[in-house]
């Protein structure tokens, strides 16, 4: 009995932590957030706690497409498997993309573009890649230890420094951009959400003609409306002076007229043929 009481009581500690590192933005990445939300409801499992674990970033379909499987009886080992096998086919078609000497950009932090990069270096690739270091909290710094732990050359430059990069090339002292890597925290009917700067760097690309390709799982994909997340405006600036007004909205939606091609674990095609796909399932 007393074996029983502990266990519950580790298991609730063990939930309110993920609640806790969710928001923090501890646990960061919309994949990372729905595998342990999955771990966490299997702590607990109840409708309560899905709805807890859904509030803590309202912004995630991918989380709520996980627990709404997790409730209906989907084992947590299959959930998991799911992600790696996702990966797995991403990382095949991503290799496909990227040659020799390419020059490649992302911003912010995507697990699944940092993992897809790093397999293609694993199996002889050579390539670098430009990073933003993604203010406020710098999530960019994260993709950048993780591609320099891997052999990868990774320069970061600062969010408003982003044009030149796409733009100007050599002028500034870079080389041009041959293909750009984003990911996605939702897919949309008619476009993605992705972390603030998202949309500009989208444009931009459109604009210099390089190839934009969003990697994201498929179950990312709502018909529902998705909410911008707006954080804490210390994020921003803390102790400001009094009357300045800040907003500190943590993403921003992405039109697929921006969308080079979608590579998902259903395969690579333009952002109108993956919706119809997902729509037919």
């Amino acid at each position: 009995m007393k074996d029983s009481k502990e266990k519950k009581r580790s298991d609730k500690q063990k939930f309110n932590q993920v609640i806790k590192n969710i928001k923090s933005i501890k646990i960061q990445g919309a994949t990372n957030v729905a595998r342990e939300a999955a771990k966490a409801y299997f702590l607990i499992p109840s409708n309560k706690s899905k709805r807890i674990l859904i509030n803590s970033r309202p912004t995630e379909p991918m989380m709520e497409h996980v627990l709404n499987l997790a409730e209906s009886g989907e084992p947590l080992k299959k959930i998991l498997d799911h992600f790696k096998d996702s990966q797995d086919k991403i990382n095949s078609l991503v290799i496909k993309k990227i040659k020799n000497n390419d020059e490649i950009f992302t911003h912010c932090h995507s697990s699944t573009v940092t993992k897809a990069l790093i397999y293609s270096k694993q199996k002889g690739k050579k390539f670098q890649v430009y990073n933003t270091e993604t203010r406020p909290l710098y999530q960019g710094r994260k993709t950048a230890r993780e591609l320099q732990k891997a052999g990868i050359k990774v320069t970061m430059l600062t969010d408003s420094a982003m044009g030149s990069a796409l733009t100007k090339g050599k002028e500034t002292g870079l080389e041009k951009i041959d293909i750009i890597f984003l990911g996605a925290d939702a897919l949309l009917k008619d476009g993605i959400i992705n972390k603030i700067g998202s949309e500009l760097v989208a444009h931009l690309a459109k604009e210099e003609k390089i190839l934009l390709y969003i990697l994201a799982d498929s179950w990312k994909f709502t018909t529902k409306k998705t909410p911008i997340e707006q954080r804490s405006l210390n994020e921003v600036w803390n102790k400001a002076p009094k009357n300045i007004k800040i907003k500190n909205p943590a993403f921003e939606f992405v039109p697929k007229k921006y969308i080079t091609k979608i590579i998902t674990e259903l395969g690579e095609m333009s952002y109108s043929d993956f919706v119809k796909n997902c729509k037919k399932r």
